[in-house]
């Protein structure tokens, strides 16, 4: 994965693309910093959560955007989750999510709200980067007050 975005920054240096050279560099700068945390390499998978990090938090801008009118700064920051999912894992349908969260229900057993932690620590480490965790959580919870 590193070697992937050292490669698609010096392309992007290449063919003078702006856009995507930014966005490689910021997350090769939150990368550094991790690994600077750490005192060590990020693994792919920790490289996978950086960039979802950055996706969340692009997310979560465009919605401040849309609130405050800024149509200019939303299609800029579509454009940088749309480059950024280009490193992202397969992204699971939600059916496929769905099924997981059934059969951690299955697993677990839950009876009340207090088993969330339970049923998040199985479907974490199968969803995170393959699936939108905020919409794994909510599913959950839903699914729990109905119990």
């Amino acid at each position: 994965m590193r070697e992937q975005l050292l490669n698609d920054l010096k392309e992007a240096m290449k063919n003078k693309d702006k856009e995507r050279l930014n966005v490689i560099r910021m997350v090769k700068g939150a990368l550094q910093l991790e690994e600077l945390n750490l005192k060590r390499e990020c693994t792919d998978d920790e490289i996978i959560g950086i960039i979802a990090k950055q996706i969340k938090t692009r997310k979560e801008s465009i919605l401040e955007f849309t609130k405050a009118g800024r149509d200019d700064l939303i299609s800029s920051t579509q454009s940088e989750i749309d480059i950024l999912n280009t490193y992202m894992p397969e992204q699971l349908s939600e059916e496929e999510v769905l099924k997981e969260i059934d059969n951690a229900f299955n697993e677990v057993n839950p009876s009340s709200m207090k088993d969330m932690g339970k049923l998040m620590g199985i479907l974490t480490p199968k969803l995170k980067g393959k699936a939108d965790m905020s919409f794994v959580s909510k599913t959950i919870r839903e699914k729990l007050n109905n119990l």
